[in-house]
Order: structure tokens, then C-alpha cells, then sequence
């Protein structure tokens, strides 16, 4: 990935994860879906579920995973606005959901682990 700014990192591994996931088999359904809330990374279709993806990155593991670095505040974040997604995008209603982190470390980005289901609603208590 190489030295860049802040930004520039996080879109190329924003854009590593959604390559990876895409060979997975996953549909793209929004990158980058903001609102008062907070950010969703990726909006993806797997199957009939929708998954709603944090993409991190870390140069080294060394000290936390990249996936580590997704904490209770950042999930409450995640959760809650993918319910406002979810109450603005009506015809998802009957499709499952899981929320995903995918973790990528090194800066070639070659070490990406894709943790479905990483966490629940339930696991950030509001």
C-alpha cells in the first residue's frame, strides 16, 4: 500500500476489501454510505443477506489486529447506522444482515482475513 496520507491509505484498502469481497462472490450494493450517524465502508449483498462492512487497516499486527481496532463505540456507530440505512432503504427489509469487518495488515496489503459476522447488534449495547 505504501507511505501516503491518512486518506489515501484508507481508500486503497477500502478498495482492496471490496476487490476481495467481490471475488468472494459478493454484490456491491453502496461504498462509503454516510449519515448523521456515522459510516458504513461497504454495503454488500451475500446471497440473500446484507452485509454491512468495516474495512481496517494496519501497516504492522504487531502491537493490535487491524481487526482488534474495531471497538464497542466504533460498532454502536456501525449499528446504528445501518438502521438508518435500513429504515431509508425499505425493499432490504426481508433480507438477513450480519455485520463484517474485514482486516487487511502490511503495507502491500497482503494479508486481508474477511471476519463475517465479526459482531451483533446485541454485542454493542446502546
Amino acid at each position: 500500500m505504501g507511505p501516503s496520507d491518512t486518506g489515501t491509505i484508507g481508500k486503497r484498502a477500502e478498495q482492496t476489501a471490496f476487490r476481495f469481497l467481490l471475488s468472494k462472490g459478493l454484490q456491491p450494493v453502496t461504498r462509503n454510505y454516510r449519515s448523521r450517524g456515522g459510516e458504513i465502508d461497504l454495503i454488500m449483498l451475500h446471497g440473500n443477506c446484507l452485509a454491512f462492512v468495516e474495512v481496517r487497516f494496519r501497516r504492522s499486527a504487531r502491537f493490535w489486529s487491524a481487526a482488534a481496532t474495531v471497538d464497542q463505540r466504533k460498532q454502536q456507530k456501525i449499528v446504528r447506522t445501518a438502521a438508518q440505512y435500513l429504515a431509508t432503504e425499505r425493499h432490504y427489509a426481508r433480507h438477513s444482515t450480519r455485520f463484517d469487518v474485514v482486516s487487511i495488515t502490511g503495507s502491500d496489503g497482503a494479508n486481508i482475513e474477511w471476519i463475517q459476522d465479526a459482531f451483533r447488534p446485541n454485542d454493542s449495547t446502546f
